[in-house]
């Protein structure tokens, strides 16, 4: 059990049956009354935010929760297969597991898979990953001036948006968060 004045961003929290990551946290002391925890609290499943208060000292179950260092094997149409390390161990996530995730996995990269009740719930990816471009269109010169960009199909079939002086071949470091191109991989 964990109790409100254990709170810290991050920690794992179980309501209902359902894991939540504490998003923030604030304790509250009015002059009247007693003491409460306003929280925000993020669903590792579903990805909801709840608001939700507690009073000061309440305890909350800690949820059977972990994450465990795996490496992507590849995609079937039943999903996506990931294997431990260690043990050899396999596990399948569906494309709804995964989101928009799938657009940055590259054959044997190290993800952390994460686990609830032993079963997989969701990916952490890299902050950043090296794609190799595929296709894209050749620059038009005269615009680089604004530092223009144009689209390019990656290996895994996301398309980002990257310098015009880049083509098919060369290889990109992508951030995960967003999306965004960082800069060319020599």
């Amino acid at each position: 059990m964990i109790s409100t004045n254990q709170f810290k961003r991050g920690m794992k929290v179980e309501i209902e049956g359902e894991p939540f990551a504490i998003v923030e946290f604030q304790h509250v002391k009015p002059g009247k009354g007693g003491a409460f925890v306003r929280t925000k609290l993020k669903s590792l499943i579903t990805g909801n935010v709840l608001d939700r208060t507690y009073r000061s000292g309440e305890k909350l179950k800690r949820p059977d929760f972990e994450e465990k260092q795996m490496q992507y094997l590849y995609k079937d149409e039943s999903g996506f297969h990931f294997m431990d390390t260690g043990t050899y161990e396999q596990v399948l996530l569906t494309a709804e597991d995964m989101g928009d995730l799938q657009n940055y996995l590259k054959e044997e990269l190290a993800v952390n898979v994460q686990m609830y009740n032993g079963k997989p719930i969701g990916v952490e990816l890299p902050i950043f990953v090296e794609l190799t471009i595929v296709k894209a269109e050749p620059g038009v010169k005269g615009d680089t001036a604004t530092g223009a960009t144009k689209p390019a199909e990656m290996e895994t079939g996301a398309v980002i948006f990257v310098p015009l002086f880049l083509g098919e071949g060369d290889v990109v470091k992508i951030d995960t968060r967003s999306g965004e191109y960082i800069e060319r991989v020599r």
